[in-house]
């Protein structure tokens, strides 16, 4: 059996600016509301669903730090049916796709009807840690407090934001083009914004400020309007990339999305109008190092997988893990399908991102699959239906890519 996935209902918090405004909110009440408002956007009953995935990364972040089970904790909290199966997983960056990738499989294999899938993510709470004291101790001297943020990355591995900038470079990525996307990325999320367009996915959050005041906030705090290139100029890479910095990456950021999906069949009977169709879902690896160039490769094996090639793509989303994941990326497709031609790397170029990504929308690691999934389809709906391929990179070069469809 192979039934036909649609996606009904897509919603995601702002996501926040580190110690930002979502700063205090718990892993569980932020991953509850969004399951919480995708349901309540379809006008359906909990008890409809027959799975939770959902994608989270360091469970550090949680209150309970051993085995927390997020996604089982949340669902609870969201009210839906105790009886509900979840898991929780982490596949880095990609964990929010690779969980909507489960739930796909799932359905079409006809073992569940509907599933929520997405994920969670709150740097703001990531502890320090404090190793090796439960048996060793110190009688005398310093103790040494370690910052997981600091360096992000493996502690077997470079950081990713070395790898990532003499990849970029390898491919003639210079520290100038990151910059430029980098802009790039923030204009074309303003000019989104003013003109409504994350009306359709964002759930505003009212966030109590003491003495009874509430502000509300409906915008992602990551976006800056006073980019300008020479600001992005002036900025030190970090962590000794030769490109890499705060301003051509994206920042530490809070949030959670959700997806709702369902086979065709179940939403036909429920009597709910798709979104949009997941036409393929594609999961690949490479070496370690070559994190900027993964989701090239898992777009190549979607569309392998579909039958399709790149011009029938309408729109293209590339998470801005860097901004040197979707030049590297776009760079790569562009030598596979269009022979290197400058002016359709170019036509590439600008029908990716159209409405920023990442480095202004911001990048809670294991909320941001899900988030590129529902972007697409919500642009693709705007521009009248078609074809668009989203990918994201995950740690240690994952790469994850979703085809999808959507009707005029």
């Amino acid at each position: 059996m192979s039934e036909n996935v649609v996606v009904i209902e897509g919603v995601r918090t702002p996501f926040g600016r580190f110690g930002g405004s979502l700063s205090n909110f718990d892993i569980y009440d932020l991953s509850a509301m969004v399951m919480k408002e995708v349901l309540r956007r379809a006008n359906l009953d909990s008890s409809v669903v027959d799975e939770v995935y959902w994608g989270v990364g360091d469970t550090a972040q949680c209150k309970d730090v051993y085995t927390p089970v997020v996604a089982r904790q949340a669902l609870i909290k969201a009210g839906l049916p105790p009886e509900t199966v979840s898991l929780s997983l982490d596949s880095a960056c990609c964990a929010a796709m690779t969980a909507t990738q489960l739930a796909w499989r799932a359905i079409r294999l006809g073992d569940i009807e509907v599933a929520i899938t997405g994920g969670v993510t709150m740097f703001s709470q990531e502890p320090l840690i404090l190793r090796k004291l439960r048996w060793k101790g110190s009688r005398l001297g310093h103790i040494l407090l370690e910052d997981p943020l600091f360096m992000l990355g493996y502690k077997d591995y470079n950081p990713v934001a070395v790898d990532t900038g003499e990849v970029a470079l390898e491919h003639g990525i210079t520290r100038e083009d990151q910059d430029r996307w980098a802009l790039h990325s923030h204009q074309r999320y303003g000019k989104a914004w003013r003109e409504e367009k994350f009306k359709d996915e964002i759930m505003p959050i009212e966030i109590p400020q003491g003495k009874g005041t509430i502000k509300v906030l409906n915008i992602d705090e990551q976006y800056r309007p006073d980019t300008s290139l020479e600001k992005l100029a002036k900025l030190p890479t970090i962590y000794g990339s030769p490109t890499i910095t705060a301003g051509n990456a994206p920042g530490l950021n809070d949030g959670a999305t959700a997806l709702l999906v369902m086979s065709r069949r179940k939403a036909e009977e429920l009597g709910l109008k798709p979104l949009g169709t997941i036409v393929t879902m594609a999961r690949t690896c490479l070496k370690p190092r070559l994190l900027a160039e993964v989701p090239a490769r898992a777009i190549e094996k979607s569309l392998s997988q579909a039958n399709l090639t790149l011009d029938d793509m309408k729109l293209v989303e590339i998470n801005e893990a860097f901004a040197a994941q979707p030049l590297v990326s776009t760079k790569i497709l562009a030598e596979r399908y269009y022979d290197d031609d400058k002016g359709k790397l170019e036509e590439l170029r600008e029908k990716t991102n159209v409405n920023g990504s990442a480095i202004a929308i911001g990048h809670p690691n294991t909320a941001s699959g899900a988030r590129l999934i529902m972007t697409i389809i919500y642009e693709l709906k705007r521009r009248g239906g078609g074809l668009g391929v989203a990918s994201i990179c995950g740690g240690l070069a994952q790469g994850d890519a979703t085809i999808v469809k959507c009707d005029a």
